[in-house]
């Protein structure tokens, strides 16, 4: 196939909402999903690991893909179908395929440390049966394994592989990605929202991004202004984002966001065990992070409305 998805923007890694009884709560789920549109975002992505899919069974997750494309009007959803179990990885990314996702990402096998030619076995499997744009997900921090540049660049050419999601914190890998693909019809975006603005300076195209849960309007209007060669207010964006990213990751995530989530009025902050509730010293540092971005917000608004 040829790629029918456009992987430039800023696409939340959403998280789920659960209840009082660690259940994900559907109705907090749609209504997230929906505001993330109203917003400008380009897309969405369930069921990642911001999204908790580790603690999710098969239903819940192909449930939570069904809930946010049934939520939306008009933009692509992208699910996390990742799994260290190749079978496992193909079976969700099947479902998800079938539940109308638009776009599947996948985190790379985790734990069990495949070498490359493994991990290349890996996405050429589901790549080749699963007829839906794939992105390829590298996040060592989380994997205990990297994927290589050769081994990312051998995957482009599949063309079902439409693109790369940088968690790696390696500007020269993934610099060297970026140009040893830019002949293919595939995409480099950012999983770390701390180095978005540096990767889309380099060629980057967009960003799987944590902050864009909280303050989406302000990471799509510094991705646009990127994108669009205007650096000076995408830096200004960048900077005013700058503490809460950082504290979006103070600790593991998505326990930050979670606790963002809450304090902006979204929902409680409920995660399923072994996370664990934000400590009392980062939440309050937090609180007056959001409260800066609040203030700063209405400052612009009221600019606006001036002119």
């Amino acid at each position: 196939m040829t790629h029918d998805i456009d992987l430039t923007g800023v696409f939340p890694a959403m998280t789920t909402p659960f209840d009082a009884d660690e259940r994900i709560d559907y109705d907090q789920l749609r209504t997230d999903a929906q505001r993330l549109e109203a917003a400008g975002v380009d897309g969405l992505v369930p069921v990642g690991s911001t999204g908790e899919s580790a603690t999710l069974t098969h239903d819940e997750h192909v449930r939570v893909v069904e809930e946010v494309i049934d939520a939306v009007d008009d933009v692509p959803v992208i699910a996390g179908t990742g799994s260290n179990n190749t079978r496992e990885a193909l079976e969700l990314s099947e479902r998800a395929a079938d539940a109308g996702a638009d776009g599947l990402l996948l985190i790379s096998p985790y734990y069990n440390k495949p070498e490359q030619r493994g991990l290349y076995e890996h996405y050429r499997t589901i790549a080749d049966a699963v007829d839906v744009p794939q992105i390829v997900y590298n996040v060592p921090s989380r994997t205990g394994q990297t994927i290589e540049p050769d081994t990312v660049v051998d995957l482009a050419s599949h063309p079902n592989i439409a693109g790369y999601k940088a968690a790696e914190g390696d500007l020269w890998a993934i610099g060297e990605i970026v140009e040893r693909t830019v002949g293919e019809e595939f995409s480099v975006l950012s999983g770390d929202d701390a180095l978005t603005l540096p990767l889309l300076s380099i060629g980057g195209t967009g960003t799987i991004s944590v902050v864009a849960n909280i303050e989406p309007e302000r990471t799509c209007a510094m991705v646009g202004a990127a994108l669009e060669g205007d650096y000076d207010r995408a830096r200004r964006l960048h900077h005013e984002l700058g503490p809460l990213m950082r504290q979006l990751f103070v600790e593991t995530n998505p326990i930050p966001v979670n606790e963002a989530m809450e304090i902006r009025g979204y929902g409680p902050a409920r995660m399923r065990p072994p996370l664990s509730r934000l400590s009392d010293e980062h939440r309050e540092e937090l609180e007056s992070i959001l409260a800066d971005l609040e203030e700063s917000s209405v400052e612009v608004a009221d600019a606006e409305g001036d002119r």
